[in-house]
């Protein structure tokens, strides 16, 4: 038995998922794009192991500014496993509800904002209830899961509403229910998950299609890149370009924060 090729072949089978989206992944292209012409920000968050994703988005080669990334080291800091900041207080953070709330206390919305929310199951409380409120303040959400998995699974939320029911968009990884992919003989638990795969592909699809409608709208993207690609110095020029554009972008979100009238994701 070939594992290895098993695992390959079922990744191919997550690229044609992401294939299938094709439109739904230039939707949100189109809605991102907007936002950052408008000089605003796409709001990217992923509790647990979606931090990927967000990362993914933002800041890394091949990346460039209007997405303000949202990761809560309570919530994705686990690395020691046990112990302190281990990964059974972060399970059980993703489900207190009232810290979406909290955590959006710190930006000023705008409805010209987007947002990407990311969730493998779709049914962790901060994840949903950071979706609500972003709702709320006018802002439209592309939600990222594992659509297969989330519709077997059961919501942590007490009224059992999932990321999809705050979603104005929903994409999805391709993966398996369950996420582990691959049955090893004599071992009665699947291993090697694939949702990682699907959403990498979908947010850097994404990313794609953002940089060609700003190129087009003759606002290019300042993209963070290799030395390799465009020598050393200009590669230094671009990093100091793009996170001072970063820098610029998102005190939009702290300057007029807490002033009557706007929505800044309070209780």
């Amino acid at each position: 038995m070939d594992l290895t090729q098993d695992y390959i072949d079922r990744c191919r089978a997550i690229a044609g998922a992401v294939e299938a989206q094709k439109t739904a992944i230039r939707t949100a292209a189109e809605w991102f794009a907007e936002s950052i012409l408008q000089d605003r920000v796409v709001h990217v968050f992923g509790s647990g192991h979606s931090r990927i994703m967000v990362e993914e988005m933002w800041p890394r080669y091949g990346s460039f500014p209007g997405f303000n990334p949202i990761v809560e080291l309570s919530l994705t800091f686990h690395n020691l496993v046990v112990g302190p900041n281990g990964q059974r207080q972060a399970m059980f953070l993703e489900n207190v509800p009232g810290l979406a709330a909290r955590i959006l206390r710190n930006f000023a919305l705008s409805p010209k904002d987007t947002a990407l929310v990311i969730s493998s199951s779709g049914c962790s409380v901060v994840p949903i209830e950071m979706a609500e409120r972003f709702q709320a303040a006018g802002v439209k959400v592309v939600a990222m899961v594992t659509r297969e998995h989330s519709d077997q699974s059961g919501s942590n939320r007490a009224d059992g509403k999932k990321l999809t029911n705050f979603a104005d968009l929903v994409l999805d990884t391709g993966a398996p229910a369950g996420d582990a992919m691959i049955a090893v003989p004599g071992l009665d638990t699947p291993v090697a998950p694939g949702s990682t795969v699907g959403g990498v592909m979908l947010v850097n699809c994404i990313k794609a299609e953002t940089a060609r409608i700003l190129t087009a709208a003759g606002a290019p993207p300042k993209v963070l890149t290799s030395p390799v690609n465009v020598g050393a110095e200009r590669a230094a020029e671009l990093f100091e370009s793009a996170y001072d554009e970063h820098a610029r972008r998102v005190a939009c979100l702290y300057a007029d924060l807490g002033q009557p009238g706007e929505q800044d994701g309070r209780s």
